[in-house]
């Protein structure tokens, strides 16, 4: 059996209103929702919530979206009318003017339990007329790990606080026991009714603003736009569909492991059908549910479907109308993309949100090869939570850090460095100094990674390198959260692999340890010292057609090493005689390495995996010589070989690059 969500296929309706107050209205709704967003961002709580984790929508009465935010995170953006819905599904004829709701459940078709929604029906004449809601992620909402990540949990009891749709607001009149039992289970319980009271409000302003539209316009107008605002997205979207070919294509992207089986990449399969005017989406090959937290519910698989589409049309507006000619299949419950209760979800992001996005992007690249773009960076957040006990203080800290990184590399253009994930476009990016002020940590470095970018003709943009150290926090754990240390980002069209993530604990000293991609609830101390890299993009295209000029420039910006300008690019490097402080190109030097390198790259890909592994445990090769010219897998702390893995990564690797070089 199989679960198949599709939003409801309509036909498209006859304009009601004329062309220039459908257009007013359509763009009115959107700047509702804006100003949603400017009062939530200047009155939150949560630190998370003020660097742009959040987002806001303006839906019908039937719970439809009408209008997203114009700078809404990317993963929430496809979920919110599931929230709308279930509010609607699970109060039946007993909502009433002054009523504003709460909740956080992925089962119903959220993303993770800190993304809590707070929706307020929007009467006018004693009618439901609308429902204004806003999203934003909460530092904690309990559970075993601070920040409410447990990367080892495999039931949603250790996660946090499940809020299923439940009134907080009857009448007008603050429930103010059930707000406090809601923050009474999360560790800063004074942020989250804060952030409770601020999202409220902020549907206030939303409120107001669709009051005003409707007493200027009219109801019956102010409806009618409502359906044009969807009915026009759909109209644009299934007659772009309709002009491409129908045909069928299918991608894959893997999870670095399966707690549960061990060594071996978790694949995530996403197919993709054209018919007409329609697309449809299958995930039912998918892997089944993952011993870890790298599991999505629905909702969040539902979220990466649409922000991966979307990407391909960006310029259209982003409501239920987009929804409407979308088709998924889900697959059988209990799958790592079709999570049910009460599967472990909160690791969604990093898990199967970000492999169906980049499955997505295959799929598309091959249609609009003009717009094709390789893999990006993988989220990754780092979490510490303890007692802040500078100059006296004894509060709860949660440091909550995600790190900027490399997008691929694209037909014809290089990849962004340092900018933020495909999971959340609308994240800002963190403060340094407002994060030392809130909590206990000091920021070493935080720079861009020399030679994180994947080569290519057209190189992905950089990662970067961070390291904080904790300086004054009394019994603080640290979780960290990412995936990619083993599925590296890989290039496509012949281009090469980033880098892999992960996360080192006093990485110059004695005492270092690599934790890898997943940490939860480990002890730190004062003057502990953590450092992680972000990767870069992916390649896109073959790195020897890359211009040696354009390398040689990537040098001298220190984007690239001279070393790997070597290896990766087969560009040689020096000191210009003429001017010692500038470089250039040995144009013999260079015709000579790529024609040893085309004549020698595809065998290198079949050397003895357990030979590569000793040379890197001999400090004769390192992460970049492993990953780009052999294929191979390691566990990066011990230097253990992953053999099924290392099989894995280089099947990988023939169909995203070797099929696309010359000798």
């Amino acid at each position: 059996m199989t679960t198949t969500k599709p939003v409801a296929l309509t036909p498209p309706a006859a304009p009601a209103l004329d062309a220039i107050t459908s257009e007013v209205l359509r763009n009115a709704f959107v700047t509702a929702v804006d100003l949603m967003a400017e009062q939530l961002l200047r009155t939150s709580h949560s630190f998370v919530i003020h660097a742009r984790d959040f987002s806001g929508a303006l839906s019908d009465a039937n719970g439809d979206t009408v209008a997203q935010g114009s700078q809404d995170v990317a993963v929430q953006v496809g979920t919110l009318h599931f929230s709308a819905k279930a509010v609607l599904d699970s109060f039946p004829g007993d909502i009433c003017e002054g009523d504003v709701f709460v909740l956080n459940d992925p089962y119903v078709g959220g993303t993770h339990f800190n993304d809590v929604r707070v929706l307020r029906p929007i009467f006018f004449d004693g009618v439901l007329l609308a429902i204004a809601q806003s999203n934003g992620h909460w530092a904690d909402v309990g559970g075993a790990a601070p920040g409410s990540f447990d990367t080892t949990a495999v039931e949603h009891f250790g996660e946090g606080l499940r809020i299923t749709p439940v009134r907080v607001w009857s009448r007008g009149r603050y429930l103010a026991d059930v707000a406090r039992l809601i923050a009474a289970n999360t560790r800063a319980p004074e942020d989250a009714e804060g952030d409770l009271l601020a999202q409220a409000e902020a549907t206030r302003v939303c409120e107001r603003e669709v009051l005003r539209l409707t007493e200027k316009y009219g109801r019956d107008a102010v409806l009618t736009a409502f359906e044009e605002s969807q009915s026009y997205v759909e109209r644009v979207v299934r007659r772009r569909v309709s002009e491409l070919p129908d045909g069928y294509w299918e991608a894959e992207d893997f999870i670095d492991v399966d707690p549960n089986r061990g060594d071996g990449l978790v694949p995530i399969r996403v197919g993709m059908r054209i018919v007409g005017d329609a697309i449809h989406y299958d995930l039912s090959g998918s892997h089944p549910a993952v011993g870890s937290f790298l599991n999505s519910a629905f909702g969040g698989t539902f979220s990466a479907v649409v922000a991966g589409t979307k990407t391909f049309f960006p310029d259209v507006p982003l409501n239920s109308g987009f929804y409407r000619p979308l088709l998924v299949n889900f697959g059988p419950a209990g799958t790592v993309v079709n999570a049910s209760w009460p599967t472990a979800v909160t690791g969604f992001y990093a898990g199967p949100y970000e492999k169906i996005v980049s499955a997505i992007f295959q799929i598309w690249s091959e249609i609009v090869p003009a717009r094709a773009i390789s893999t990006s960076f993988n989220l990754e957040y780092l979490l510490l939570g303890g007692r802040d006990v500078r100059r006296g203080r004894q509060g709860q800290f949660m440091y909550y850090d995600w790190m900027a990184g490399g997008w691929g590399g694209r037909n014809g253009k290089d990849g962004s460095n340092a900018t933020a994930s495909i999971f959340g476009v609308g994240h800002a990016i963190q403060s340094i100094e407002m994060q030392e002020r809130s909590s206990p940590i000091l920021t070493g470095r935080c720079e861009l990674r020399t030679d994180s970018g994947g080569p290519g003709e057209f190189r992905g943009g950089l990662g970067l390198v961070k390291e904080v150290t904790l300086t004054d926090g009394d019994g603080v754990v640290l979780s960290y959260c990412s995936d990619r240390a083993r599925s590296v980002i890989t290039g496509t069209h012949g281009g090469l692999p980033s880098c892999p993530h992960g996360l080192s604990i006093n990485p110059r000293s004695r005492a270092a340890r690599y934790l890898g991609a997943l940490a939860s609830r480990l002890s730190v101390v004062p003057g502990d010292s953590l450092e992680r890299p972000s990767a870069g993009g992916g390649g896109f295209g073959d790195p020897l057609n890359r211009q040696a000029d354009a390398v040689c420039a990537d040098v001298m910006d220190g984007y690239v090493s001279v070393d790997r300008a070597r290896k990766d690019y087969g560009v040689v490097v020096v000191r210009d005689p003429d001017d010692p402080e500038s470089l250039r190109v040995d144009d013999v030097g260079t015709a000579a390495e790529r024609r040893r390198l085309r004549i020698n790259r595809v065998e290198a890909l079949q050397t003895e995996p357990a030979a590569i592994a000793e040379m890197y445990v001999n400090g004769e090769l390192d992460e970049f010589d492993l990953v780009r010219q052999f294929g191979v897998i390691l566990d990066w702390g011990s230097g253990q070989l992953l053999e099924r893995t290392t099989e894995q990564f280089r099947s990988i690797l023939q169909g995203r690059c070797v099929q696309f070089w010359r000798m």
